[in-house]
């Protein structure tokens, strides 16, 4: 059998090199992963910023699967790394070397998926807190309600009285700076919020945190880079 001409030869290392392309962002790629909650035996899961999703003992949910969860706390395993979460840790980050970030919060890029409707939720952190957000871009600052405040500690009474516009008529709000905002290992400090006496689904990543990124998009994806 005769040896393969130079132009197979072309061929078969290109497909090698664009195979390699295709497989080397994959192996660098770090995984966020954070626990909202447990329903019974059940872990509720917040990887890559995606919206929640109830996985049971035994079954994996992107690439993470549920050893146990019991309590407040959940056993992981990702990259044949095991790690234990508790409902309100901030969202660990495992390489595919296995290695795990998230304590110093200098990273300076977000990438959120969208969800059903188009939406882009992202689990976080307010002062160290953890909190569920939905980006809206037409929100001059983060809001959340009194009672999302409450719960962070937010102590927002003694902000500024501001009028709010809300479905319900004019209502007075609070201005307040909130210490630190992290989304998976990024960290933002003295960030403005407003807190409204409504109830509120979701805390509003608004524009106070996002303008100080450049924000790209593509396809399904909104991607945050920080600017400063």
């Amino acid at each position: 059998m005769g040896r393969p001409g130079a132009a197979a030869v072309r061929v078969q290392l290109g497909l090698l090199l664009l195979a390699l392309a295709c497989l080397l962002p994959g192996l660098a790629y770090a995984q966020s992963v954070a626990l909202a909650g447990i329903l019974g035996s059940k872990a509720l899961l917040v990887v890559n910023s995606a919206p929640p999703k109830s996985v049971a003992a035994g079954d994996t949910h992107m690439n993470v699967k549920v050893i146990s969860a019991s309590g407040d706390q959940a056993v992981l395993e990702l990259n044949g790394k095991r790690l234990t979460l508790r409902v309100g840790d901030a969202p660990v980050s495992v390489g595919a070397g296995g290695g795990t970030g998230g304590g110093a919060g200098k990273g300076n890029r977000i990438v959120l998926n969208a969800g059903s409707g188009g939406h882009f939720m992202t689990a976080g952190q307010i002062n160290g807190r953890a909190v569920q957000f939905m980006v809206d871009t037409g929100a001059t600052s983060i809001a959340m309600s009194a009672a999302d405040a409450e719960r962070t500690g937010i102590q927002y009474k003694d902000g500024d009285p501001v009028r709010m516009t809300t479905a319900n008529g004019i209502t007075q709000g609070y201005r307040v700076k909130l210490n630190s905002v992290r989304i998976g290992d990024v960290e933002v400090f003295d960030v403005d919020a407003v807190v409204s006496p409504q109830p509120m689904p979701f805390m509003l990543l608004g524009n106070s945190f996002l303008t100080r990124f450049q924000m790209l998009r593509e396809n399904e994806q909104m991607i945050l880079v920080r600017r400063y």
